[in-house]
């Protein structure tokens, strides 16, 4: 279809016109879908927020819901840089008074000086044999003409395993080396001692310049150095005097793992405490304390109306009315009042931990009480938390329909999304109704101008053909 150039005969702006009118037309749903996408987006996030806060609540009941949390023992040192302690679940209550005289010490021995410092070679070989107190290590082979340094490193590569190391100490001014062995072995009775053997397998060879022999105090070594003797710990508990081969001392007391650090000073003992672990249970309680309030405020702020003036429509939240939120804090309410057990278990209701429940539905601790309830019934503990009739399953089960797959909440989003699609969908529909709408208003505009320019042709050869009759006067006002 031919088309006349914007508004030539008309002197109008077709284009401009067409515009306008197709935008005031587009105005209304156009708003409206954007006021339904935003309102579907706050929900979507809104839920989303709603269903971490949950999510979090219920990671935290699974905490609270193990019995071995409560099956827990402490150990506290009154001082952990001398003495540290842990206990298993079979310690037993008690407290301690713990003296270290001596700590447990492990063998370190150096060989007597040999010339030419690392580079000293061993012409002849053979073998050496480390021995840990009476146990000998795997022997270390040494071939012809190796050297000092060769014969550290095949000790580090071969009784790496065994916990023992080798290092070469030089006299810089005599250029003479002594091999220095060190044990992470502690305890009487493991000194380290080297035997040399030649390539025939018989005691002595140029290895012997090696030998470490026990050391016997009336007649140590020539050239030998016994830089650390290995020794056995020496401590008290209560005034009773105990010996151990390590400084990680497991059975005397039971269940309790003794870690001596250092020696304490005469007459000062260190205190330790073994109990529950109380601290560990009430900083479990007090965490989910907190994930039920930050679930509750939460939803108190995803449907909140706000006031913003006499004159003006009041400011709503994404979830205000909504009943999946109502019917989840009703839920979780009403749980956390039932009374679980019988008077016997001393624990029935969050109340007698002095937990209770304020006007804006959050929790409130009472630190004192809390700290009375678990010095008093701690055993009551378990069955209140725990098992399936325990306040965390029954909580749990009461959250589990909102977050599960296919749960309400994920229905919800389902549904939301959705209709984000179906605004999407809205708006093609609607993009391709006002294509249509322009493309009909310009060609009657266009046709309106073009019959203007019709018009004006017609009028301007009848104006001609009237000023050509005979006798037509023209007049000049």
């Amino acid at each position: 279809m031919a088309t006349t150039i914007n508004g030539y005969n008309s002197g109008l702006d077709i284009q401009t016109i067409v515009s306008s009118l197709v935008a005031a037309e587009k105005a209304p749903k156009e708003a409206q879908l954007s006021r339904l996408e935003s309102a579907t987006t706050a929900k979507i996030t809104g839920i989303g927020q709603l269903k971490s806060a949950i999510a979090d609540l219920q990671s935290v009941l699974k905490d609270l819901n193990k019995p071995e949390l409560f099956e827990k023992w402490s150990a506290t040192s009154s001082d952990s840089k001398l003495v540290s302690a842990s206990a298993s679940k079979d310690a037993l209550a008690g407290s301690y008074k713990i003296e270290v005289s001596r700590l447990a010490t492990s063998s370190k021995v150096a060989t007597a000086a040999v010339s030419g410092g690392g580079e000293h070679s061993f012409a002849s070989g053979g073998s050496l044999v480390i021995s840990m107190g009476d146990e000998a290590l795997p022997a270390i082979e040494v071939a012809a003409g190796a050297t000092l340094k060769e014969i550290r490193d095949a000790i580090n590569a071969q009784l790496k395993e065994q916990g023992v190391s080798a290092n070469i100490v030089t006299d810089p001014k005599t250029n003479t080396s002594q091999l220095v062995l060190t044990s992470s072995k502690t305890g009487a009775g493991n000194d380290l001692t080297i035997q040399a053997f030649d390539a025939d397998g018989n005691p002595g060879g140029d290895l012997a310049a090696l030998d470490i022999p026990t050391y016997d105090a009336g007649n140590p070594a020539a050239g030998v150095s016994y830089i650390s003797m290995a020794a056995d710990a020496e401590f008290s508990i209560d005034g009773l005097a105990l010996k151990s081969a390590t400084n990680n001392v497991a059975g005397a007391i039971e269940g309790v793992t003794l870690n001596l650090v250092a020696t304490t000073e005469a007459g000062k003992p260190v205190t330790l405490t073994v109990d529950r672990d109380k601290a560990g249970v009430t900083s479990t309680i007090k965490k989910f304390v907190d994930a039920y309030n930050k679930l509750m405020n939460t939803a108190a702020t995803l449907t909140a109306v706000a006031s913003v003036g006499e004159d003006k429509a009041p400011v709503t939240a994404a979830l205000v009315g909504d009943a999946s939120v109502r019917n989840l804090l009703t839920t979780a309410r009403n749980e956390l009042v039932k009374v679980s057990g019988d008077e016997s278990d001393g624990i029935r209701i969050l109340a007698d931990l002095g937990i209770t429940t304020q006007k804006d539905g959050t929790l409130k601790i009472d630190d004192s009480k809390l700290d009375r309830a678990l010095n008093e019934n701690f055993n009551s503990l378990t069955s209140f938390f725990t098992g399936d009739n325990g306040l965390m399953s029954r909580l749990d089960a009461k959250l589990d329909p909102y977050t599960k797959t296919d749960g309400v909440l994920e229905q919800r989003l389902s549904g939301l999304n959705k209709t984000i699609s179906s605004v999407d969908d809205q708006r093609e529909v609607l993009a391709r109704r006002m294509q249509q709408l322009q493309a009909r208003l310009l060609a009657q505009f266009n046709a309106m101008d073009a019959l203007v320019g019709q018009l004006n042709q017609t009028s301007s050869r009848l104006a001609q053909s009237l000023a050509s009759l005979p006798g037509l006067i023209k007049s000049d006002s």
